[in-house]
């Protein structure tokens, strides 16, 4: 019984079962230097985390972090190949290393973390479900959606979140199950469902595409923990170290005052240890990582620290206008907080 949920739960995350291969993947650092090319799993479009602009570059915060990854690598951000996965595709592509790494709006939870072969890495954004509906529909909270026609990506815990939210409040719903976040979008613009459910920094990535975004309303109502951290096979803890300790240096670099702008003026004039060890001026922390010493110093150079990636991709100057909230660091009352870098 317990072996058929697990397998049960498996399928519903939209992952093949019978993952003994993909865990002899090999040492992915090495592999990925000699291929001289990052490949970073993301979202088919999705704005304010992983687009394509007018000119086909990848533009948003995920696509950034790939390039962040590749210049500690490489010292170059250019060095990567954005592949652009539905989230039924996703962990399937990781497993098979037709990917190195995973950034794609993906919840980190205990499955997923402990039965598919793989490791969630450290939140790099904190989110939570939500629903959007028509202004003039008239909703104000779940309660009153009962018997509405609900879009949802399958493969997500946003299925389950939204069926356990109607189920929690006694309501009824339809849910329409369709594998791209956009169908859903113009699902509701057309009027063929009632609501989108998912994360509400999606709703909001959705809805600055929108022709008339002022005609829908995300409910203020949040029905899940839902923190956002990069996916890696579980074979291969050197690798896993590099992308925790690149999302860490860069929530680190924001707490020291370290930015694009002057990571190099402080990298030489600088006496502060931490900022000197976390640029490579002082005896650094490289070696640990495999890495060159201006490891943390090119990403900063590439990407900015945390605090310029989300105000530059999500924040609340962009189309999406999000305010910081729980993104905001330790300092100032949000959950951002990176482990101490010596």
């Amino acid at each position: 019984m317990i072996r058929r949920t697990i397998l049960s739960m498996l399928a519903a995350a939209g992952v093949a079962v019978g993952l003994g291969s993909a865990a002899q993947a090999g040492a992915t650092l090495d592999a990925v230097r000699q291929r001289g090319t990052l490949s970073c799993g993301v979202n088919v479009g999705v704005a304010g985390f992983s687009l394509p602009d007018s000119q086909g570059v990848w533009r948003g915060m995920d696509a950034d972090l790939c390039r962040g990854i590749a210049a500690a690598l490489f010292g170059d951000p250019t060095k990567v190949r954005f592949v652009p996965l539905t989230a039924v595709q996703r962990f399937t592509a990781l497993q098979s290393g037709e990917i190195d790494v995973l950034i794609r709006q993906t919840t980190m939870t205990l499955v997923r973390d402990t039965s598919l072969g793989m490791r969630m890495v450290h939140p790099y954004l904190y989110d939570g479900h939500g629903f959007m509906v028509r202004r003039d529909a008239n909703v104000r909270t779940i309660r009153d959606m009962n018997g509405m026609t609900v879009c949802l990506s399958p493969g997500t815990t946003n299925e389950m979140v939204t069926a356990d939210a109607f189920r929690t409040a006694g309501l009824q719903f339809r849910p329409v199950l369709q594998e791209r976040m956009q169908d859903n979008a113009q699902a509701l613009q057309a009027g063929r469902c009632d609501a989108i459910g998912t994360d509400a920094t999606q709703l909001a990535a959705l809805r600055s595409q929108f022709n008339q975004p002022n005609d829908f309303v995300i409910l203020d109502e949040r029905f899940s923990k839902e923190p956002y951290g990069p996916v890696v096979r579980r074979d291969d803890q050197e690798w896993f170290d590099v992308i925790r300790w690149v999302v860490f240096g860069l929530i680190e670099a924001e707490e020291l005052g370290v930015t694009s702008q002057n990571a190099e003026q402080m990298r030489t004039t600088s006496q502060n240890p931490s900022i000197r060890r976390l640029l490579g001026a002082s005896a650094d922390l490289s070696d640990a990582l495999k890495l060159r010493p201006s490891w943390m110093f090119d990403v900063l150079r590439a990407i900015g620290n945390y605090g310029e990636l989300y105000e530059r991709t999500i924040g609340q100057n962009t189309p999406l206008g999000l305010p910081r909230g729980n993104n905001d660091l330790w300092t100032r009352g949000g959950l951002m907080y990176s482990w101490p870098m010596r």
